[in-house]
């Protein structure tokens, strides 16, 4: 008999570890361990503990349970060994800090067999070179490595006859939340393949058709990557054979997608090898960056009320949804590191607390690609709102969708908002704010402070 330790994989298909340890007799158990859950907000730990109840729902229609407990693994795991007679506990590898030092002191206090399986991402980042300049290059050696199948959801037969009756704690979000689990996930990916994947190139930046058709435009599969409810092995597997059995502007927009999952990919190859990319630049640069403490500036950042209509959109949808569409989401980390110059950290802790698709590596890569901080080709790069809004929502669709000050607005005067003359804002607009940054005055800055620390000035 054996023990397998879910943690971030609350799913019984294509679940790595789970399948090695199906070759024995399989006891699922789930720790409820306090420590690593305080590391997110309570948006995501209502949709992963409703995804914990939905993997028990699953082991039970196996005529199995999941064996549930709150405590330290490192002190509930050896003690389930002992009950169970296990002769070994195995489990998927992490990439985060804190989790690979859970993960450290659970097997040296286990005196049972341990076995650890690549699951997270399609390539163990091992097999890879530690360091790569840019994404373009990290893609070329990661897509030579073959891809593996999804693997085999266990059979009734591999698991344990248990029952438990442990509990699983229940968190109050203060939004509506996605519903949980692999079955939903899979419903939300087929709809995506049966008609968003033909077009995502062509529309995945598209924000009129986000508002439209939120979940067809793009897939909306990180909150359910981020929690493991549904495997990356599967996702790969469904995009390749669509993208096998097309071609022409089909294929081009079925190997976007694909190559966005590399991005992912790429994010988990810096946490493995950089375990403090959540709290240091991941480049190191002559002089410091010279980043702003400015409590008001944040606090309207936050809020979406810095007078820049795409940036307050995409928070007011990160604010109401736990989730940010990934253009204004770009939008809005560039506008607070760069037109703000407040540190990229404090961005990110916001993100970690709101978000509900919060995931380690990509939440802090990401960060760091538009701080200018991360891994980039450009040296300084700098979305300017203007124009990001004149590019992709010039209908202001989306703005308006978050920003019902401006609804009577025309869509022209919004995209051109920060640059309109205070008074004709105020006519327009009485009750949205103005700029709290000059546009040019902060792009200029922005340019002035990195080109410092970069020491060419």
């Amino acid at each position: 008999m054996r023990l397998f330790w879910h943690r971030r994989d609350l799913r019984t298909r294509d679940n790595v570890g789970l399948a090695a340890a199906a070759t024995d007799t399989v006891v699922p158990v789930f720790v409820v361990d306090g420590d690593l859950f305080d590391a997110v907000g309570d948006r995501q730990q209502a949709f992963f503990l409703r995804g914990v109840e939905r993997l028990r729902e699953r082991y039970r229609e196996f005529g199995s349970d999941l064996v549930v407990r709150t405590g330290d693994p490192e002190s509930v795991l050896p003690a389930l060994a002992s009950e169970f007679d296990a002769d070994g506990v195995t489990w998927n590898e992490h990439y985060r800090a804190a989790r690979r030092n859970r993960t450290r002191r659970v097997r040296a206090a286990l005196d049972t067999d341990t076995a650890e399986h690549t699951d997270h991402v399609l390539v163990d980042p091992g097999r890879l070179d530690r360091a790569y300049p840019n994404h373009s290059q990290f893609h070329d050696d990661w897509q030579a490595v073959p891809k593996h199948d999804p693997a085999p959801e266990p059979d009734p037969a591999d698991l344990a006859d248990v029952t438990d009756d442990g509990d699983v704690p229940a968190v109050d979000p203060d939004i509506d939340l996605p519903t949980a689990g692999y079955d939903a996930a899979r419903e939300r990916y087929d709809a995506f393949l049966q008609d968003g994947i033909y077009s995502y190139s062509d529309t995945r930046d598209d924000l009129a058709a986000a508002v439209d058709r939120p979940t067809q435009a793009v897939s909306r599969m990180s909150p359910y990557l981020a929690a493991g409810m549904i495997g990356i092995r599967e996702l790969w597997r469904d995009a390749t054979e669509i993208h096998d059995a097309v071609d022409g502007p089909d294929r081009r927009n079925v190997s976007k997608y694909r190559y966005e999952l590399s991005w992912r990919e790429q994010n988990y190859h810096l946490l493995h090898y950089n375990p403090d990319l959540p709290v240091e630049n991941y480049e190191s640069m002559p002089n410091d960056i010279a980043w702003r403490d400015d409590p008001e500036d944040f606090a309207a950042w936050q809020a979406g009320e810095t007078g820049y209509p795409l940036v307050d959109a995409g928070m007011r949808q990160l604010n109401q949804e736990g989730y940010v569409h990934n253009r204004p989401r770009q939008v809005v980390a560039s506008f607070l590191t760069k037109h703000l110059l407040i540190d990229w950290r404090k961005g990110a802790r916001y993100f970690t607390k709101q978000l509900i698709d919060h995931d380690p590596a990509s939440n802090h890569g990401n960060w760091q690609w538009i701080a200018s901080t991360g891994t980039d080709s450009v040296d300084v790069r700098i979305f300017d709102p203007v124009s990001q809004t004149s590019k992709y929502d010039d209908g202001a669709d989306f703005v308006k969708a978050y920003v019902p000050e401006l609804q009577d607005v025309p869509a022209k005067k919004v995209v051109d908002w920060p640059t309109l003359p205070p008074a004709e804002r105020d006519e327009l607009a009485p009750d949205y704010p103005d700029p709290i940054v000059d546009r040019n005055e902060g792009y200029e800055r922005a340019q002035r402070v990195f080109e410092e620390a970069l020491g060419k000035r």
